[in-house]
Order: C-alpha cells, then sequence, then structure tokens
C-alpha cells in the first residue's frame, strides 16, 4: 500500500471501529456537520499526556461539568482547580492549564487559535498538543505524534532502532501517512489503533486495517517493538512532613514554591527531601510521629514520615492557617491528601 492507501483503509476501520470518548466527535457526527469543541479537545488532551484514557474520564467529566467553557475555567481559584486535579500527577499541567486558559480569555477573546504556531505560543502547549488541537479540533493537516502512534508506525516500517533515538524518523513516517482531508479522524484512528488493536503485548493483528503491509508482522518482530532504551532505575528520597493545629483548631500549611515539584500548591509543613531524611520541624512543639506515607513521582520514590502538633501558636508570616470551614483536603495534591489520611485519626475537633 502507498501512503493515500494506507490512510484510506485506517480511516475506514475507524468508521466503524472509532471509540466513544466524552470529548469525541466520532465520525458519524462530524459526516453530519457537527464539530469538535476545541476546548474540550485541549482540556482532554492536556489531561491524556501519561495518563490513560480510563484514568482521564471522570476527571474530564468533573472539570467540564464545573467549568464548560475556557472562560469559566480561566475564572476558576486556582486552589479549586488544582484540587480537582489532584491524582492526575504531574502538576505542572495543571498550572499550564489556567495559564493557557486566561491567556485564551483575555488575548484570543475566549476562542482557540487555529494554526499550530499560534498555539505553540500559549503556555504548556508543546509540539504534540499543538498538533493535536489543530488536527482534531479543526480538521488540520499536521502529524499527531504520542505513544502509540510510535509503536504503530516502528512495527508497520519495521523500525528496530531505540526510542527516543528513532522518534524524528517515526515521526517522518507519520508525517507521510497523515492525508490532507479527515486529518482529525485519521489522527484519532491511528491513535485507537495502537491503543485497541497494535498494543504493546500481544497485538491482535488478525483484525488489524493494516495486516497486509506490516513490515514488522510478516517478519515476526512486532512483539519486539518499539525498543526502547533503558531506563534508570528511580531514586529514593526521604523527608518529613508536618500537620499542626493552632489552639483554634486551624490547620497550618504552606504554599510551595512557584517554581518546582508541586509548585504553587497548598501543602504541610516539610523538610528537604534528600536520601536521608533531617528531621527539620518548621517550628518548636511536642511533635509526635505517626508513621509513613510512600508516594512515587515521575523521577523518583517519596517516603514522608508524617510528624503531629497541636494547640501551635508561634508560627512564622510564611504559614497559612485555614479554619476547619476553610479547610479542604480535596485542594491538596495526592501526596499530600496521603499525609492527612494518617494524621486526620489524631485530631478531634
Amino acid at each position: 500500500m502507498n501512503h493515500g492507501e494506507l490512510a484510506t483503509s485506517l480511516l475506514a476501520w475507524y468508521d466503524k471501529s472509532a471509540r466513544e470518548m466524552p470529548w469525541r466527535v466520532g465520525p458519524a457526527q462530524r459526516k453530519a456537520g457537527i464539530k469538535p469543541d476545541p476546548y474540550r479537545i485541549w482540556l482532554s488532551e492536556v489531561m491524556l499526556q501519561q495518563t490513560t484514557v480510563a484514568a482521564v474520564k471522570k476527571y474530564f467529566e468533573r472539570f467540564t461539568s464545573l467549568w464548560p467553557t475556557v472562560n469559566d475555567l480561566a475564572a476558576a481559584p486556582d486552589d479549586q482547580v488544582m484540587g480537582e486535579w489532584a491524582g492526575l500527577g504531574y502538576y505542572a499541567r495543571a498550572r499550564n492549564l489556567l495559564k493557557c486558559a486566561r491567556v485564551v480569555a483575555t488575548d484570543h477573546g475566549g476562542i482557540f487559535p487555529q494554526d499550530r504556531k499560534t498555539l505553540l505560543s500559549l503556555p504548556g502547549i508543546g509540539p504534540y498538543t499543538a498538533a493535536s488541537v489543530a488536527s482534531i479540533a479543526f480538521d488540520l493537516p499536521e502529524t499527531v505524534v504520542d505513544g502509540n502512534v510510535e509503536r504503530v508506525m516502528s512495527r508497520l516500517h519495521n523500525v528496530h532502532d531505540p526510542l527516543p533515538l528513532s522518534k524524528p524518523q517515526l515521526t517522518d513516517l507519520a508525517t507521510r501517512t497523515t492525508p490532507k482531508k479527515r486529518a482529525g479522524d485519521y489522527a484519532q484512528a491511528i491513535m485507537d489503533l495502537g491503543a485497541t488493536i497494535c498494543t504493546p503485548k500481544s497485538p491482535a493483528c488478525g483484525i488489524c486495517p493494516w495486516f497486509a503491509p506490516c513490515i514488522a508482522r510478516t517478519k515476526g518482530t512486532a512483539a519486539e517493538l518499539p525498543k526502547k532504551v533503558a531506563k534508570p532505575v528511580k531514586p529514593t528520597r526521604k523527608g518529613f512532613a508536618y500537620i499542626a493545629r493552632t489552639p483554634s483548631k486551624a490547620w497550618i500549611l504552606e504554599r510551595r514554591p512557584e517554581k518546582g515539584l508541586l509548585g504553587g500548591m497548598l501543602g504541610w509543613p516539610g523538610s528537604q527531601w534528600a536520601t536521608e531524611a533531617q528531621h527539620e520541624p518548621p517550628f518548636d512543639a511536642d511533635w509526635t510521629e505517626l508513621g509513613e506515607i510512600k508516594h512515587t513521582f515521575t523521577h523518583f520514590h517519596l517516603f514522608l514520615r508524617v510528624m503531629v502538633a497541636s494547640d501551635i501558636q508561634n508560627i512564622s508570616e510564611s504559614h497559612i492557617t485555614l479554619g476547619a470551614n476553610e479547610f479542604k483536603s480535596s485542594d491538596l495534591p495526592t501526596v499530600m491528601r496521603k499525609v492527612f489520611d494518617i494524621a486526620q485519626p489524631n485530631f478531634t475537633d
């Protein structure tokens, strides 16, 4: 098959087999003249970065229920958005989500720009997201390359150079196959193909629309592709987290620095996260250790020992106090919620 025939056969399969998703306008709807909402496409693509479709669905439905338009999201309180994001991880995405929404609302009249170049100028939008929004939302012939597409292309063309070294070659191959018409459907089709048929393990080659032209299938190498450079073992860091209340039962928190992990989010005062944990209380108190939580970030495992105290009066201006009617554990990132879950039974109102 030539590149045009590959696209045509994949689109024919997609017309019959497209997955239903809350942000997707399916092929039948597109043919009926229904157009995708760029806001919903953008939001879903940001959420889907390094996260599964199954995990994202409930978050997407919650977000679009609370904030149905980009202008609604732009006006939302930071802590509420970050709290709703908790569990999706990679919190820099959530911070950039708000920044992008506010730029679209203020500088673009609440309307997402269509071209890839302008999309790339928005906060938090990189080449993949820009191509996805331009293609899926506006049907422009941009090439969308995620892990699914890389896997499909590596098998279709039997590419044995390991990722990420082979990414430019796989992107070039994907570009050649991307059609000028129905580019948005094609982008979703090839991602569906990778997610449902050309899966990492045990690909269902017998029902694949690209069964015949797949070189890796004919050579028996599909199961070993794509090859990847070995990842280093994740290091372990340790630290302390300190949960305390004032005599009036207000919780004592701090806001993390804007730059860095969990930047700008509310959390419990804590020590540095290092190879060995150092007991560095934020203020003098009769601290009691309750236990330890484990949390895994992208690049390391974290173990935090949970310390509690009460009736704290002398705190610094850098700390934040929230009364029982103001504090919501749902506004905390997941690692801080884990700390709270251990400590909460120790406090009684």
